[in-house]
């Protein structure tokens, strides 16, 4: 198995999601960390690179533009971990270079930018890939499986939800204190570039159904009132499927309350994150079946050798989840090195992130106008 030269910019050990991808890139030792810029506050870069780097030929850098300018033709990919609104710049600029690009969700705050990215790839035939790691749960590739194999039948229905409460809790008696850059709605609101992306991505990822309309509305009830907290949204997709989302941050009660239910002419399903090990089938008989990694006789995906690190019973988590996307990933570049056409259904690229935004600039003119959107009417403006 190949193994790619890496290198990190932002992510460093105070940011809330870098640590995961350090140790999902390490996993399946498909990535080696050669170079970094984790953060623009010196200390936190040294700190960052003395824990996760203690080979003698990894090089820190202390400006961005450095280290892509200089290790060009070292490095096999950069992975992009700065706030979302920095996405953009960064992204276009690796791009330019001529680097392999994975970005953490979402790449970018508007369809307009997302267009723009699209425009250099199309020139430079570039790879780029966005992490969206639920998608890496094999029970949630179980579900895409079995309806991708009509054991559903016709899909009618999916219910997603993901509900948080970190804008509305207290933490040791205190009001929270978010990232400063998520204190600034766009005219795609953050928690929609937060959480809406990834609700929006499974539904895709499950159905491979097109939106074509959508109905939002939105409110602010937590701490923070000039921020949209809390979004509902019914929308229609193609095939007749009716989706129901609903995204919050202002939920007391729930730490990451995401929930996928879907429903079919011939079966229903029912998966948690709270409890990933376990797809839950409900059959027109009335049975009620339980799926995780050890149905042997009746899994399509889970039970496979790369996802089970470890023997069922043993749980395979959120961190887990994410290292088979980077093996996903890895398998993907080997692919795009050998000019070889990647058709990976677990790789999102600059498509799938025209698609999210399109939804989500939908759902914002939704609820800020209170009418139904036609998607096609976003993708003509």
């Amino acid at each position: 198995m190949k193994t790619f030269s890496i290198a990190f910019i932002g992510g460093g050990i105070d940011s809330a999601i870098g640590y995961t991808h350090f140790i999902a890139s390490q996993m399946d030792h498909r990535f080696e960390l050669k170079a970094g810029c984790f953060s623009r506050n010196k200390q936190i870069n040294q700190q960052t690179a003395k824990i996760w780097c203690n080979n003698s030929d990894f090089r820190l850098y202390y400006n961005y533009k450095d280290l892509l300018q200089n290790e060009c033709g070292n490095i096999d990919v950069i992975c992009i971990l700065t706030p979302t609104p920095t996405h953009k710049e960064i992204v276009c600029e690796a791009l330019n270079l001529n680097y392999a690009v994975i970005c953490e969700k979402t790449l970018c705050t508007s369809l307009k930018d997302a267009i723009q990215i699209k425009k250099i790839l199309d020139t430079k035939s570039s790879f780029l890939a966005i992490t969206y790691n639920y998608t890496g749960y094999p029970m949630l590739r179980e579900l895409r499986s079995m309806i991708n194999n009509g054991d559903f039948g016709k899909v009618h229905h999916i219910c997603i939800e993901m509900p948080q409460e970190g804008f509305i809790r207290n933490f040791n008696g205190q009001k929270p204190n978010p990232q400063e850059w998520r204190m600034k709605d766009f005219n795609i609101p953050i928690i929609s570039l937060d959480l809406g992306v990834h609700t929006q991505n499974i539904v895709q990822f499950l159905s491979n159904k097109k939106a074509l309309e959508v109905f939002a509305k939105a409110n602010s009830v937590g701490y923070f009132k000039n921020i949209i907290d809390d979004v509902s949204i019914m929308a229609q997709f193609s095939d007749n499927l009716i989706v129901n989302m609903w995204y919050s941050k202002a939920s007391l009660g729930f730490r990451n309350g995401l929930k996928v239910r879907v429903f079919g002419e011939n079966l229903s399903a029912e998966w948690l994150q709270i409890n990933p090990e376990e797809l839950l089938i409900n059959t027109k008989d009335g049975e009620r079946i339980i799926k995780d990694r050890a149905s042997l006789l009746n899994a399509n995906i889970a039970n496979l050798a790369r996802y089970n690190r470890f023997k069922a019973g043993h749980p395979s988590g959120f961190i887990e989840a994410f290292g088979n996307y980077y093996s996903d990933i890895a398998d993907s570049l080997v692919l795009f090195k050998d000019n070889k056409q990647i058709n990976s259904p677990y790789i999102f690229g600059i498509n799938s992130a025209i698609q999210e935004l399109t939804f989500l600039e939908a759902v914002s003119k939704s609820y800020k106008n209170n009418i139904n959107i036609n998607i096609k009417d976003i993708n003509e403006s």
